[in-house]
């Protein structure tokens, strides 16, 4: 008898759900390893926190993401869109904020629409406003900061800016040819039913999200009780290098958008400005988005359009600080 090797491959899915039961068991001793660090308490404290306010939101927003991507055609939005590739590219970027669920479900969604006859520009700027606008999105940083009415108004600002100016810029500069044409293989969702689909890109996009989720709140604990509070007092008082910093951070931790606010707003002893860069920046560019876009549209595309996002989302995040924030705040 043959066995297929998807037979034999664990899922991450039981992965997940094998880590989640070997941390049950292993509570009591997890317990008494924590009790006897004052730093570990403070560190387990704080990735509780943020996991705790995070999950409930990256939940819902993956049942969201499984639902457009089983009821929402990208045809739908290649209906819509004026055929002036400016306008365009507006409608694209405002369009972003209807549809829920993180970058990573989103890369593959704007190949769709090239692959649809799109403009390249268009799509990227869907691509780009999507995870970052969406109304989770928003809830979720309110959420996380409480009192700063002002930290939604910028993200979304900064944000959709980003969004929009990559468009056009990338309708002025970019080359056809810096995107590999589309696989000839039909598309992966052919043949399925809708619910069949809406489980598998929930199931995804929770993994994933989870997966990045438990890593960026691990930093953020790790961050509190490794760096001394004078790093911080110091970096404070930098407002650019601060800027510039957490802009890098966001690039190499790679959160998901849906819970990134929560582990910003852990960073409470930096001003409002340098965290509301680091929400502007992650859903743009980072480490694992570079992966996926090359994967996706081409090496030659990764390479250019990556080093320009992250230029231009520091721009947009900082101008909207500015703008929305008060300046250093």
């Amino acid at each position: 008898m043959v066995v297929r090797d998807d037979a034999r491959r664990v899922s991450s899915t039981w992965l997940l759900a094998g880590l989640v039961v070997a941390g049950v068991l292993a509570q009591g001793l997890l317990a008494e390893a924590v009790a006897g660090s004052v730093r570990a308490r403070a560190a387990f404290t704080v990735f509780a926190g943020i996991f705790v306010q995070a999950v409930p939101f990256l939940v819902l927003g993956v049942v969201l993401s499984g639902l457009v991507a089983a009821f929402v055609s990208p045809r739908v939005l290649g209906k819509i869109l004026p055929r002036n590739e400016t306008a365009a590219i507006g409608v694209a970027g405002l369009a972003g904020a209807a549809v829920p669920g993180c970058e990573c479900g989103v890369v593959p969604v704007a190949r769709r629409l090239t692959d649809q006859g799109a403009p390249g520009a268009v799509a990227l700027a869907f691509m780009l406003s999507a995870p970052a606008i969406n109304p989770m999105v928003l809830i979720a940083t309110a959420v996380a900061f409480p009192g700063e009415p002002g930290m939604v108004a910028a993200r979304f600002a900064g944000s959709l800016a980003t969004a929009l100016l990559m468009g056009l810029l990338w309708s002025r500069l970019g080359q056809p040819g810096w995107m590999t044409p589309a696989p000839a293989h039909p598309h992966h969702t052919a043949g399925r039913t809708r619910w069949e689909t809406f489980t598998e890109a929930a199931r995804h996009d929770l993994v994933q999200a989870a997966a990045f989720l438990v890593v960026g709140a691990a930093a953020a604990a790790l961050l509190h009780v490794a760096v001394p509070p004078d790093w911080y007092a110091h970096l404070a008082g930098q407002l650019a290098l601060a800027v510039l910093v957490l802009a890098v951070l966001a690039v190499l931790l790679a959160l998901c958008s849906e819970a990134d606010a929560f582990v910003a707003a852990s960073m409470s002893a930096l001003p409002l400005l340098p965290r509301l860069v680091f929400l502007v920046v992650g859903p743009a560019v980072d480490v694992k988005l570079f992966a996926m876009q090359a994967g996706t549209f081409g090496r030659a595309f990764a390479i250019r359009f990556a080093p320009l996002t992250f230029a231009v989302a520091v721009v947009c995040g900082t101008v909207a600080g500015l703008v929305f924030l008060g300046g250093a705040r």
